[in-house]
């Protein structure tokens, strides 16, 4: 089992260091992704094979996480979430296509809390205005990254 361990750790440095050195010398925007995929991987892969190198052996005797996913919620209510789970997340595909991500992201963040989460119009209205200024800041003014504009903004020429 150990020995397995590390060998995947292995594979996963190997794949990752392989993606960082293909990757680096493109463009500034083409290997963003890449490499901020990668490295963190190469990170937490090393240091999960110091673990599995150097580190005690696990001594616990029972599973690692108790939990049992809704043995106490019925039937009817447990659909009747998965169904508003859903729900919000067609309405969030809806609105990007209708509106475009800039204007679909503070929308959906708002209305979220304010319908599904109940949080206050004060609370909702900051959170919402933090989560906006933080997606504009790192999409669209530090990476200059251009969003497909929505079905509404393209019908009406915007």
């Amino acid at each position: 089992m150990r020995r397995g361990r590390i060998l995947f750790s292995l594979f996963l440095i190997a794949v990752a260091a392989y993606a960082v050195y293909s990757a680096w010398g493109w463009t500034f925007k083409a290997r963003l992704f890449p490499l901020s995929v990668s490295i963190p991987l190469i990170v937490l892969a090393a240091t999960q094979l110091l673990l599995d190198l150097f580190g005690k052996a696990e001594t616990a005797n029972g599973p690692s996480v108790e939990l049992e996913f809704g043995a106490d919620v019925a039937p009817d209510v447990a659909r009747r979430r998965a169904s508003g789970i859903f729900a919000w997340i067609v309405g969030f595909i809806l609105i990007v296509l209708l509106l475009g991500f800039p204007l679909a992201v503070p929308l959906f963040i708002f209305f979220f809390l304010k319908l599904q989460s109940r949080v206050s119009w004060w609370q909702s209205a900051t959170l919402t205005a933090g989560a906006w200024g933080f997606f504009y800041g790192l999409f669209q003014w530090l990476l200059h990254l251009p969003f497909e504009d929505g079905w509404i903004q393209s019908w009406l020429g915007m």
